[in-house]
């Protein structure tokens, strides 16, 4: 037997026009129709933002992609010390204030603490950007063992859930988490399965998210990059890969952290708020359907 459906709460009075396209004046109540902002106005002005893997790559183009937008930055890093504190400085010399966190976001309780740091520093947390990650590549699915499954499920995965778990109770009506997933999480890649399925599942993680927290006014959101130039790729591929990187989509070539970075800000402020549970796709013009 087919499920009752209730009866939907009206959201403005009932009205009908009798023709079309429609006239915009008749309408009660009026479509809003003006600017978000302005360019006098910063789009994260008084807003403070939390990036994992912030020390470079993405991660730091976001960071100043932020700190340009009045955005005040925390910076969470595994080991990289002087490229966390190179994004500190940068950070600051656009005007915004900047914290380095070092630790392993695989772990809960590096999470919890990292959060709470942000807390004292700033006295809240608008926005989370899980965007640490680790890949390691394998020929065959027979040459990835438990340990490195584990890694790199616990670093790209459990990553996310801990630090969102995490900072969820500081978060607010109008804040917004936004996860870095990949474009192998739509088309695949036969030397990084492990990695890939981890993209998938941030995927899913952040659609499950989105209606989770909906009602409270958080936004969650992803960004999908393709083959972006971080230094995660001269750390990961052999020296003849790394030679030819990005060359085989359809810009023929790879792209740069800064042209990834406006995703981010744009899913951070307001100009994004009717948008929840959705992937942006940076990706060099590769057709994912995604």
């Amino acid at each position: 037997m087919a499920q009752l459906q209730q009866k939907k709460k009206p959201l403005r009075p009932r009205q009908k026009q009798a023709r079309q396209p429609g006239l915009e004046y008749l309408m009660d109540p009026q479509p809003e129709s003006g600017v978000i902002h302005t360019v006098h106005q910063p789009r994260l002005a008084g807003r403070v933002a939390m990036i994992s893997g912030g020390d470079s790559g993405i991660g730091r183009a976001v960071a100043l992609a932020f700190a340009a937008q009045g955005a005040q930055v925390a910076v969470l890093h595994l080991n990289e010390k002087r490229d966390a504190d190179e994004t500190v400085r940068l950070v600051k010399e656009a005007g915004a204030d900047a914290l380095a966190i070092a630790g392993d976001i695989g772990s809960e309780a590096f999470c919890k603490r990292a959060i709470a740091k942000v807390i004292q520093q700033w006295g809240r947390l608008d926005i989370v950007v899980n965007n640490a990650a680790a890949q390691h590549p394998q020929e065959s699915l027979e040459d990835i063992t438990e340990k490195q499954l584990e890694r790199t499920f616990r670093t790209n995965v459990y990553g996310c859930f801990f630090l969102t778990k995490a900072a969820l109770p500081h978060l607010k009506q109008g804040s917004s988490v936004i996860n870095t997933t990949s474009v192998t999480a739509y088309r695949g890649s036969a030397s990084l399965i492990d990695y890939s399925a981890t993209k998938g599942a941030i995927v899913s993680f952040t659609r499950a998210l989105a209606h989770s927290v909906v009602k409270k006014g958080i936004r969650v959101n992803a960004v999908a990059p393709g083959p972006i130039w971080t230094p995660l790729i001269p750390a990961t591929f052999p020296e003849e890969k790394v030679e030819t990187f990005g060359s085989d989509v359809p810009m023929g070539r790879a792209g740069q952290p800064n042209e990834v970075a406006s995703c981010f800000v744009f899913l951070a402020s307001a100009e994004a708020s009717y948008m929840t549970g959705q992937v942006l796709h940076p990706n060099g013009g590769e057709i994912i359907n995604g």
